[in-house]
């Protein structure tokens, strides 16, 4: 009796089917150069946030979540165009439908509306913030009259939250690091928002969790270093897993208990607590039992930008009508940038390459460029 024997095709993970795709595919569209970096980003999004390593395990949820990714990049950190983030979905819609080809899906779960529905609306138009120099100055001088006001009693707002609002502007605006290696995610666990730990006074860097997903160093200027050491004085963190920026979120901070005391121990506190406010209950279980609290989150932090631009009397020229988190950044690289120090501008961003530092203020050079144009041509003609 002949016996069969069935050759089964061996499961493929996403990162080994997006290299294959890469290497093999002849026609779509993009170059392979402008495809691998979003395709690998949607890879490592699968394993990372989502738990999925191989191809045939991947849903329309899955995708849906990197369109999220897409529509958080666009709208909170500011650092992608919303055409790059339809492009993006393009080539990893793409990319599933070769899978689906070459047989490792039975249907591209990027075909379906549940993927699609979270990207952002795009108009054609290219948002783009710098902080300028005025603005930056309004900002700054209003966060630190705040912290005057709330020591003085002449503004609800406690003196805590006041300077930890302070630090929030202070670092956004000297160290040039994003809002989601700052502040927490809550689509992402490994982004729960800069530790204490992270912080190194005396070298004057803070460690973050960098775009590209591994640790960076990120130095800070004195400036920042002055408020961040009274803010720390003020706050007396328990120990150094306590977040540089804790959120004031009631929700936020009862759910950390809850999982950590238990949903008895923490109603019982706030069931006795007298006259005592809710959070203030709260803070101090999460001292007494040395629990850290949460970080203030990216869209909790965008909130307090869009609240401090009003109330400082701030109208930002271009498209967003507040000064954004990733406005601050392109803010500090413009400076350096302007001033000669593309080195020094790529160092403080971060940039892997002198190449991304110019493409980024591509813009910049070329009004650098008209400017010196009309200064030769009025030289000339005197």
């Amino acid at each position: 009796m002949l016996q069969t024997t069935i050759q089964l095709t061996p499961v493929t993970t996403v990162h080994e089917a997006t290299e294959s795709y890469l290497r093999y595919k002849i026609n779509a569209d993009g170059s392979k150069t402008t495809m691998r970096s979003p395709l690998c980003e949607f890879a490592d999004h699968c394993r990372d946030e989502r738990d999925i390593e191989f191809v045939d395990d991947l849903t329309p949820h899955d995708v849906r979540s990197y369109s999220e990714h897409l529509y958080d990049r666009v709208v909170i950190d500011e650092d992608l165009a919303a055409s790059s983030a339809h492009n993006y979905f393009a080539y990893v819609r793409a990319f599933l439908s070769w899978c689906v080809r070459d047989q490792h899906l039975e249907s591209n779960p990027a075909n379906t509306n549940t993927a699609m529905d979270p990207l952002p609306e795009d108009d054609g138009k290219r948002k783009r913030q710098y902080w300028s120099a005025e603005d930056r100055t309004a900002l700054l001088e209003y966060v630190t009259k705040r912290v005057d006001m709330a020591l003085e009693g002449t503004i609800r707002t406690d003196a805590e939250t006041a300077f930890r609002d302070r630090a929030i502007v202070v670092m956004l605006d000297g160290t040039g690091a994003r809002g989601a290696e700052l502040f927490a995610d809550s689509k992402d666990d490994k982004r729960n928002g800069l530790r204490w730990s992270d912080v190194d006074f005396d070298e004057r860097l803070i460690e973050v969790y960098g775009k590209s997903r591994e640790y960076e160093q990120a130095p800070f200027p004195a400036s920042v270093h002055d408020v961040l050491e009274r803010w720390y004085r003020v706050q007396e963190p328990l120990t150094e897993a306590w977040p540089v920026f804790p959120t004031g979120h009631y929700g936020s901070k009862k759910c950390t208990l809850e999982a950590e005391l238990g949903e008895d121990w923490v109603s019982s506190a706030l069931k006795d607590r007298g006259d005592v406010g809710k959070t203030e209950v709260l803070d101090r279980l999460h001292r007494d039992h040395e629990v850290p609290p949460p970080s203030i989150s990216k869209e909790g932090v965008r909130q307090l930008m869009k609240r401090f631009t009003d109330e400082a009397g701030i109208d930002p020229d271009g498209e967003y009508d507040y000064l954004t988190l990733h406005g601050a950044r392109r803010a500090l690289g413009r400076d350096l940038y302007t001033s000669g120090m593309s080195e020094k501008a790529q160092e403080a961003l971060r940039h892997n390459s002198i190449e991304t530092t110019h493409e980024a203020y591509a813009d910049v050079k070329m009004r650098d460029v008209s400017d010196s144009i009309d200064n030769v041509r009025n030289h000339s003609s005197h």
